[in-house]
């Protein structure tokens, strides 16, 4: 019954940029499941696992395959991008399932490579006899020829689209979405709408750093609350109010510190946490108090 519902699938090629991040994400899996896995082992003697490690590593993937290529003709990163695997050694052009030699040949070539490379490494890396030197020359040529002919076969990959890796070109398996792609229409109008409405957005965060806020909103509150009745010190102030006596720009969130000078309080709070007996600048005052600034007194600077 899967099989017929399978032949009545069509094929729809997959981008090149689909598979290879399928490959990637498969890489990303395999990291993460063997991160997780010696994890389990940190409250063991240090290098309880160097010795079997590629035995192990193996049992993992076959666990993988098992439950991705074997039962489900895709891998976990195909499976995530609606990818999977088609035989293309059929001869028709309906959606056929991996035969079960592909699959063995698969998990052969996968598994059974990476475990042999590095068991064969540990292997002769231990011995230095000469017959072992020379068997290590063959399998140092052999790999390095697969590792051409998988360069060979990704340039090929580039041009024509289809076998991202050497074991798809073998065995003949080809990456196919399992769903058809459809495609969204989108309208000019809300396309026009949306890049309006970036470009006014992009303006405003370029726009409001350059804007000064606290004058705005006293300027504001000058022309809807009149202030009146100050006393002679609180003219002074709002005399000395137009300038930061640190910075000499605009006070922003002005404080004094008991003469009539007026700061930014960040300015004189930096100041005064880094020199403790820290004076004023204008008339050499020392810092009594840290006070803000009355509103009033403000607002009456801006009538001025």
């Amino acid at each position: 019954m899967a099989s017929s519902i399978g032949n009545e699938k069509s094929v729809n090629p997959v981008l090149r940029i689909s598979q290879l991040d399928a490959l990637e994400l498969n890489k990303a899996l395999e990291q993460l499941v063997w991160s997780q896995f010696t994890s389990c082992f940190h409250g063991f003697k240090p290098g309880v696992l160097a010795h079997i490690e590629p035995e192990v590593k193996a049992f993992l993937w076959v666990l993988l395959w098992r439950f991705t290529i074997y039962s489900k003709n895709a891998t976990v990163g195909q499976a995530i991008l609606n990818i999977q695997y088609k035989n293309n050694l059929s001869q028709t052009e309906k959606y056929q399932p991996l035969s079960k030699h592909q699959k063995l040949g698969y998990l052969i070539f996968t598994v059974g490579g990476r475990w042999l490379e590095e068991r064969c490494y540990d292997f002769f890396s231990n011995r230095q006899l000469q017959s072992v030197s020379k068997i290590k020359q063959y399998i140092n040529f052999g790999a390095g020829l697969l590792k051409i002919c998988g360069l060979v076969n990704f340039l090929i990959f580039l041009q024509k689209g289809t076998f991202a890796t050497l074991t798809e070109r073998i065995l003949g398996i080809k990456s196919v979405f399992c769903k058809p792609q459809t495609v969204r229409q989108v309208g000019f109008e809300y396309m026009n709408r949306e890049l309006l409405w970036h470009g006014f957005a992009e303006f405003l965060i370029y726009l409001l750093p350059l804007i000064n806020v606290q004058k705005l909103k006293l300027k504001i509150c000058s022309w809807c609350l009149p202030i009146a009745n100050l006393s002679n010190s609180e003219k002074t102030l709002a005399a000395h109010y137009k300038v930061c006596s640190l910075c000499g720009e605009w006070p922003t969130m002005p404080h004094t510190i008991g003469c009539s000078h007026v700061f930014c309080y960040y300015c004189i709070k930096s100041n005064y946490l880094f020199d403790m007996y820290f004076t004023c600048p204008k008339c050499g005052s020392e810092v009594h108090s840290l006070q803000p600034l009355k509103y009033k007194i403000e607002m009456t600077e801006l009538h001025v």
